[in-house]
């Protein structure tokens, strides 16, 4: 549980504070709290520094049992993305020092220039992500999530924004559940398995969910999804998920990539590329419990999820390389590497939401080109859109959200790359560079005239080693991206 809360330090009794400190500038106010930073800065081993803690046990100043004083480094590195790494590290330690809860003293506003509303929800954040434990999967159970969080905060502060814990809950347990999807091995996520989970988690909500199967989309002419699906005996599905308040005009599709393992098809990836392909279905993950979580707060859109459902797999009923194959939208493609397998999915599902809903704006999000990590890395997504105030508002939520993003071009002489003598498109550049922009062009053939942005989320959504907020496997990147996005449109 989050909270805002004001204590009285030498009557309110609390397990654990968690103070924050700056190396080189005091953004506290409390002068109890400065006094005991000033205690904690004699020591030798505590400067403030990135990493830094200290722990001060039964203080006749504070009445906890424990004072945890953590380092943030210096003030010219200070953001809210700090304060949300310090909140979730925070947690992690209370967690391994198997407490039940912990309380952080949120920095004045006045002192750091940051806004108050930013900080908390920061804050919030990174106490909420950092609680996260994935042990499904673990006979033996050895850390046990905190049962409450609070920051203190003063009086008017916490009447002011007392709406926030609950939003930065529902925004969280949004982006824990795309997490845990990714995490989920193969075996449990079946195209038919994921659809289910999906299902199953939207139950308490009032979204309209329908899905098409195999013979559906057969009648459909759903061409390109379902030759990606041709090798596996795990048979596809699209699930539609739609969120409809009364009175709303806009319309909004959310495309997800769900490749729930990708193997390559017949052009089969090496060992060290197939490990980590669970997460295939990230995008798909995260629009899903975008849906899941704008339902719980009731966003006032129209808003379209639309999640094709495969598992890429070689066998002697997979499409090939040369295979053509026509998509929903009636364009034919060649096949040039069935490793390239995203795009065709997301082409027929993408053309699918614009034919049956006519949305004004279109975002797909998808794990869909090794070459965008090599252009961005593994903490950034990769942004095309040719609409600029589109891509802006996607990376300025970004920004917010720590969900870095960066606006990739989309020129125009590429296209050429994807040229095919026997039919339309090719699903493959004939350049081995600047695949990741190849790739969003030919997305963009089946945008139409919508307005259209595709985020490529490759790189962040697995983590190898857990981080601040994050314990190892999915990150749930995405989620938090997509509702701040839609929350300020």
């Amino acid at each position: 549980m989050l909270k805002l809360i004001s204590v009285n330090s030498k009557n309110d009794r609390m397990e654990t504070l968690v103070i924050p400190v700056c190396e080189d500038r005091q953004i506290h106010e409390n002068k109890t709290v400065t006094t005991l930073i000033a205690e904690a800065e004699k020591l030798r081993e505590f400067t403030g520094g990135k990493g830094d803690e200290i722990i001060f046990y039964a203080s006749p100043k504070i009445k906890a049992n424990r004072i945890l004083l953590l380092g943030i480094g210096k003030f010219k590195n200070f953001t809210t993305g700090s304060l949300r790494e310090l909140s979730g590290t925070a947690v992690k330690k209370c967690i391994k020092l198997k407490l039940e809860s912990c309380h952080i003293v949120v920095p004045s506003a006045r002192k750091t220039g940051l806004q108050a509303d930013r900080v908390l929800e920061a804050m919030l954040e990174g106490a909420c992500l950092g609680n996260h434990i994935f042990d499904r999967y673990k006979y033996t159970k050895k850390q046990t999530p905190l049962e409450l969080m609070t920051l203190v905060v003063p009086p008017s502060t916490a009447k002011k924004f007392s709406h926030l814990p609950l939003q930065v809950s529902a925004a969280c347990a949004g982006t824990i559940l795309a997490r845990e999807w990714v995490s989920t091995p193969s075996n449990d996520k079946t195209p038919v398995k994921f659809a289910k989970s999906i299902i199953e988690e939207a139950r308490a909500t009032d979204l309209k969910i329908s899905v098409l199967d195999e013979k559906k989309l057969t009648q459909k002419k759903f061409g390109a999804l379902l030759a990606v699906a041709a090798g596996s005996k795990n048979r596809p599905r699209l699930l539609i998920m739609e969120h409809k308040p009364k009175g709303v005009k806009e319309t909004i599709a959310l495309i997800g990539k769900g490749v729930t393992f990708d193997s390559g098809g017949i052009n089969l990836k090496s060992t060290g590329s197939l490990e980590g392909m669970k997460m295939d279905m990230a995008g798909a993950a995260a629009v899903a419990a975008t849906l899941i979580t704008a339902s719980k707060l009731n966003l006032n859109f129209h808003i379209i999820g639309v999640l094709p459902l495969v598992e890429n797999m070689p066998s002697g009923s997979a499409a090939r390389p040369g295979d053509i194959v026509r998509t929903y939208a009636g364009k034919t493609v060649e096949i040039g590497n069935t490793d390239a397998e995203g795009r065709l999915i997301l082409a027929d599902a993408m053309a699918y939401a614009i034919d049956t809903f006519k949305p004004q704006t279109v975002v797909d999000m998808a794990t869909l080109t090794g070459a965008c990590v090599v252009a961005l890395g593994e903490k950034i997504a990769g942004v095309f859109s040719s609409d600029d105030a589109l891509a802006r508002a996607i990376v300025k939520s970004g920004k917010k959200t720590g969900e870095r993003c960066w606006h990739l071009p989309l020129p125009e002489d590429y296209r050429e790359l994807l040229k095919s003598d026997l039919a339309d498109l090719s699903n493959m550049s004939s350049s081995r560079w600047g695949g990741a922009i190849t790739a969003a062009l030919f997305l963009s053939e089946f945008a139409k005239d919508t307005t259209w942005a595709h985020i490529d989320i490759a790189g962040p959504t697995l983590i190898k080693k857990p981080d601040a907020f994050c314990p190892a496997g999915g990150t749930g990147f995405g989620v938090r991206l997509l509702l701040d996005w839609l929350k300020n449109r």
